[in-house]
């Protein structure tokens, strides 16, 4: 398998976290993260804020390095706005999505002054406008359009079909006047998050494109002259061996004729433009590494058992939305080829399940007891999205590593 020179610097950082706090782990590179913030800003920030989705990754130490970089966060429940709080944050720099917010969530991010409630049905724009007047307050609101369509080339799809996010297109005209009309709340903007893990520039630049010509069409009918646009970026990453990593001065070469035209309209020319992304920015940083605690042969197949599986990295697993499962991009942290022929192995962790796999036929250097493992692209959607306490083996520790010093900042903790 071959690999960047940038993976092969990172093994010495890899190998002493392991050592100093031990596996199965997470290890999230903050200086990467930050390269990748500039490539954004460079490539799209003559256009667009970024606003981070805190459900990628809610590690509150990761969301208080963000604090000073990001321009907003968007959250996606209560919790996290508790955790967004806990990091310092702003509650005016942050929206709240989701499909099924309760009193209890709304009423302290409202009392806190959040800075737009993303409203995705009427009777969340009921909730919020009770509250609201109890709270003698006028809560701002972004409201969520699902449009009819989205090109092909996303990983997951949010349009043009039954959904539980956001108010169809099909019945905005019906819809939003009776929302403009509550009292106490205002209308400020629209919100867009239609697909997601896209490694298609044409598609994305597409996709942007339904969202201009939606955000045209509604705030034309509805007589809105919008503070804020959120576009759902739907960038993808490369997990899988044989994947290209966008190239993001090309889709913004390909979108700016779209985008610049849609600034130059009066009614669109003060709006704050936002592009909202969360696996992009942090997916890349982080790496997922696991120990080899047994080896075995089994009727021709050489097996690695290790001890962090779909437990601690359920997306590495394949059962994350994964239809057909595919291998991650992986490598052994210090294991020179040239020592050690390479070797096809099946590796697995350490569940008594039979979906406890972290790779099928993968090649690398004949793997022994002890050897470490590292797992690509998992600083998106890990502990928080994995059953980390199925079958109680111990939890992933996570390690935060800024300008080569490393931190535990372990979430939820071992017992």
């Amino acid at each position: 398998m071959s690999l960047d020179l940038t993976e092969f610097a990172l093994d010495h950082p890899l190998a002493e976290a392991a050592d100093r706090f031990g596996t199965p782990a997470y290890v999230y590179f903050t200086d990467i993260a930050e390269a990748r913030l500039a490539d954004l800003r460079a490539a799209f920030g003559q256009w667009f804020a970024i606003s981070y989705a805190v459900k990628s990754n809610p590690n509150p130490a990761l969301l208080g390095w963000m604090r000073d970089k990001l321009d907003y966060l968007d959250i996606s429940s209560g919790g996290e706005f508790t955790l967004s709080q806990e990091a310092g944050w702003d509650p005016g720099l942050i929206s709240f999505t989701g499909p099924a917010k309760r009193e209890f969530e709304l009423r302290p991010a409202i009392e806190a002054g959040v800075g737009e409630l993303v409203v995705e049905s009427l009777r969340e724009a009921r909730l919020a406008d009770a509250i609201a007047a109890e709270l003698g307050r006028v809560q701002p609101v972004l409201i969520r359009i699902a449009p009819d369509r989205v090109p092909k080339g996303f990983g997951d799809q949010m349009a043009g079909r039954p959904s539980a996010f956001g108010i169809d297109i099909e019945d905005a005209a019906e819809i939003l006047p009776q929302i403009a009309a509550l009292p106490n709340i205002r209308i400020i903007g629209l919100h867009i998050y239609s697909g997601t893990q896209s490694l298609k520039p044409e598609a994305i630049c597409e996709n942007w494109r339904i969202f201009i010509a939606t955000f045209s069409s509604i705030c034309s009918d509805l007589d809105i002259v919008p503070e804020k646009l959120i576009f759902g970026a739907g960038l993808g990453i490369p997990y899988h061996p044989g994947e290209v990593a966008l190239d993001l001065p090309a889709i913004a070469a390909a979108i700016a004729p779209d985008l610049d035209a849609f600034q130059r309209e009066p009614r669109f020319a003060k709006a704050r433009l936002v592009l909202e992304l969360g696996r992009y920015l942090v997916g890349p940083a982080g790496y997922f590494l696991t120990r080899v605690v047994s080896v075995k042969q089994s009727r021709g197949t050489r097996i690695a058992i290790c001890d962090g599986g779909l437990n601690g990295n359920l997306a590495a697993s394949g059962n994350f939305g994964m239809v057909i499962r595919r291998n991650y991009v992986m490598h052994g942290v210090g294991l020179d080829e040239g020592h050690r022929p390479a070797e096809k192995h099946d590796l697995t962790g350490p569940l008594c399940t039979s979906i406890d796999k972290l790779g099928n036929g993968v090649l690398l250097p004949r793997l022994e007891e002890g050897d470490l493992i590292a797992i690509h692209a998992a600083g998106a959607y890990g502990p928080t999205a994995s059953p980390l306490h199925f079958i109680s083996h111990p939890l992933p520790v996570e390690i935060l590593v800024t300008a080569g010093e490393a931190k535990d900042v372990t979430r939820i903790h071992r017992a």
